[in-house]
């Protein structure tokens, strides 16, 4: 998951959890937003923390 898809992530949650007032019975968006948000923000941690060592792996640019 890249950082894009993460931040999407985020922002449909925050989304759900904030700003729909619908009901779906049998699921309860707050906490579908929730567990977007945290799969977002750790998806942005991932994401970043595979490009620092991707970056120290890579030789000096000449």
């Amino acid at each position: 998951m890249y950082i894009g898809g993460s931040i999407a992530l985020l922002a449909i949650g925050a989304i759900l959890s904030f700003a729909v007032q619908a009901s779906i019975s049998g699921i309860d968006l707050i906490a579908v937003g929730y567990i977007l948000m945290v799969a977002g923000a750790l998806g942005i941690v991932l994401s970043l923390v595979l490009d620092g060592q991707r970056r120290r792996d890579l030789p000096p640019p000449r």
